[in-house]
């Protein structure tokens, strides 16, 4: 069978399953009595192991099948967890990553495994059963799975089958098996569901509906069914559904002497409610029995819980599309807004009821299109952010200290392509921060701080950028010792040194090839490399500063574009040239009184609702040739970025409009204060503001 026409489906649950079982395994850790966590781990795993078997990575699989041992033997309650168990857990989840990358990399997914092998082994080993009595435990834990039988009901079950029984139904032990190249086995199940809807009720299955709904079982699937039609009727349709292998359909014989009393089990079953237990059967061999046509069928017995595990699958609502797809699409409506723009203002000149009706439901038409679109793209950052608690738990170990990770923000939603593209300088500055960011427990309760160190990982959007800070609370940087380097590596001159603000200094360990690292650690100095994570970020169009206070922590902050091509912004004038202000930085516009204008350290601020803001005038900050100030009222754009304010002072202020962000391309580069340029409706370029920049 081909298989490369699922490799993409392959690698992308793949990557959510490893994603689950961290972060489940990190909740495990914390509250190892929680056997739901063992079960959501298990099942990731069994999942996976069954893709990469059907797959063809036979590394992964059998890496994963002795994780399954393992976790088969806590959940059975037969192996205590430590933190042995989740160490080594973690080391087999960072080879299975290694070789899920190597596929994805057009590699074979091939590694040398033995090591974490022989230790999850070792873990089997010395627990209360041996290697061979665990895997024979897993192999009759999968027997015990093939039929059902009398005994396996509950007193309500055993209710339900007796009243079937008198509307001339019969209870069918019925088997399911799967060809071994079907793939998606959940969907298959669905469909069987499906058929046998219409021919009756399911009252139990082994395994659990959830596990037959996510395709977590090996070949098949047994239910527990009522039914008036003849097994060779049920087989036939069930056989109808495509990759089903065998049908087995055995009538459960019950002895009516089992059967609960009718007058009591009427009683109890308006008191009981059903419960789909997780016993599983033993093997017990049934004889295959005709069932006789009787009366037309009636309704058996339904309650809620019955009605859940009846077989039914609500269908997915999503779908996975190719990015350039979604990239091309996003491209072709750019042309769109730009045309859409040209017809609001051409309709303006014509004297046409029906046709300025027309415009204006396209223009709203297509506004609510572009915002599809857009969110298209748009993915929240929690996808980088959830390494982060795993990594944070191994630097602590490796490093001897104490640190708490908190994550605000994870909500914040981000470009497609930054998500791809910030994970690893995050993973830099995080490591920075935890290494000579946060001092020893020893040194921390010397300087009266708590004994466990804080890191922070937040994200929030402002205006079209998004900012990702990362700040501890630590020893902050170290000015003498950075000002020693970088006097000693001919940054900075002596005299420079003296003038710059602590911030300025802390800059300064993002420059090329510095570093304060008294020795060379597996995990970095401050500094090592932050020149490479430094370009990285203004690669992305981007841009880090760093704020510390010693003896207190640092903070460095990461601005980055949203990358989003279609914008709202407000169109202002500077005399005779349009400016675009992104809305999203936009907190109000008012009128501004020369009067209210008042100097304070040289600076130009307003007293705004009881604060005092700086103001600026856009026509100064842009350099406009012959630019004058003077004017009895000045039109005020209040701008934002965080809990920071600005007063952009402009000539006229005209209104708002959707305009598509373009690049101002390599020949103008980066230019202060703009991050790009648009094409107006009258075909005028006008130049999009970028408020961050204005703001310290």
């Amino acid at each position: 069978m081909d298989t490369q026409q699922y490799l993409d489906i392959f690698l992308d649950e793949s990557q959510e399953h490893l994603q689950s079982i961290n972060d489940f395994i990190l909740k495990l850790e914390e509250d190892t009595s929680n056997l739901e966590y063992v079960h959501e781990i298990f099942r990731s795993a069994h999942t996976l192991k069954g893709m990469a078997a059907t797959m063809g990575y036979d590394d992964i699989a059998s890496l994963t099948h002795k994780m399954e041992n393992v976790l088969d033997l806590i959940r059975n309650e037969e192996l205590v967890t430590n933190t042995e168990i989740i160490d080594t857990l973690f080391l087999a989840i960072d080879d299975l990553e290694d070789m899920v990358d190597s596929v994805r990399n057009g590699g074979d997914g091939q590694k040398d495994v033995s090591e974490h092998v022989k230790k999850l082994e070792a873990i089997e080993k010395g627990e209360t059963i041996s290697e061979p009595a665990a895997a024979v435990a897993v192999e009759e834990a999968e027997d015990i799975e093939d039929h059902f039988k009398a005994s396996d009901l509950d007193e309500f079950q055993l209710t339900v089958v007796q009243q079937a029984k008198e509307q001339g139904m019969a209870p069918y032990d019925l088997k399911v098996t799967f060809e071994s190249s079907c793939i998606l086995k959940g969907a298959r199940a669905f469909m069987v569901f499906e058929v046998l809807d219409n021919a009756g009720e399911i009252i139990r299955t082994s395994p659990t509906i959830e596990e037959i709904e996510e395709g977590t079982f090996e070949s098949g699937f047994t239910l527990l069914f009522l039914t008036d039609q003849e097994p060779d009727e049920l087989i036939k349709a069930v056989k109808n559904v495509s990759e089903v292998e065998t049908v087995e359909a055995n009538v459960i014989e019950i002895d009516e002497n089992a059967l609960p009393d009718k007058g009591q089990s009427e009683k109890k079953s308006t008191e009981k409610e059903p419960v789909q237990t997780d016993e599983k059967p033993v093997i017990e061999k049934v004889t295959e029995v005709p069932v006789k046509k009787s009366e037309p069928k009636k309704e058996a017995p339904k309650n809620k819980d019955t009605a859940q595990n009846n077989g039914k699958k609500t269908a997915s609502k999503n779908i996975r599309v190719n990015l350039d797809k979604i990239d091309n699409l996003l491209n072709l409506f750019e042309e769109v807004v730009i045309d859409r723009s040209r017809l609001e203002v051409l309709v303006l000149s014509i004297d046409n009821g029906d046709l300025r009706e027309t415009v204006e439901h396209l223009s709203r038409v297509s506004s609510d299109m572009q915002s599809l679109i857009l969110a298209m793209r748009m993915v929240p950052i929690e996808q980088v952010f959830n390494r982060f608690p795993r990594m944070i738990r191994q630097l602590s170990k490796d490093l001897n200290k104490k640190i708490a990770l908190e994550i605000k923000g994870a909500e914040t939603e981000v470009d497609r392509t930054v998500i791809d593209e910030i994970g690893d300088p995050l993973v830099h500055l995080i490591r920075n921060s935890c290494d000579h960011g946060i001092e020893s427990p020893e040194k921390r309760i010397a300087n009266n701080k708590p004994e466990e160190g804080k890191l922070t990982l937040r994200a929030y959007h402002s205006g079209n950028h998004v900012f990702v800070e990362i700040e501890d609370d630590g020893a902050g940087v170290n000015r003498e010792k950075v000002s020693e380097k970088a006097i000693e590596n001919n940054i900075i001159t002596s005299q420079e040194a003296k003038e710059l603000s602590d911030d300025q200094v802390a800059a300064l360990i993002m420059s090329s090839g510095f570093s304060t690292a008294d020795t060379i650690s597996d995990v970095s100095g401050r500094g090592v490399g932050l020149d490479v994570v430094k370009n990285k970020i203004e690669a992305l169009g981007g841009k880090i500063s760093v704020t510390t206070t010693t003896g207190k922590g640092s903070i460095f902050s990461i601005q980055l574009p949203l990358t989003l091509s279609i914008i709202t912004t407000m169109l202002v004038h500077i005399q005779k040239e349009t400016f675009a202000i992104p809305l999203t930085s936009i907190l109000e516009t008012i009128i501004l009184p020369k009067e209210k204008i008042m100097c304070a350290q040289g600076a130009d601020v307003i007293d705004y609702r009881g604060k005092i803001i700086p103001v600026l005038f856009l026509g100064k900050v842009l350099k406009v040739p012959n630019y004058d100030t003077e004017t009895d009222r000045y039109s005020t754009v209040i701008i934002k970025k965080g809990d920071k304010l600005l007063g952009l002072i402009v000539d006229e202020l005209i209104g708002q409009q959707e305009v598509v962000l373009k690049s101002l391309g390599n020949y103008l580069g980066e230019v202060f204060a703009v991050s790009g340029a648009t094409i107006l409706g009258d075909g005028e370029v006008a130049l999009i503001i970028d408020p961050n920049a204005l703001i310290d």
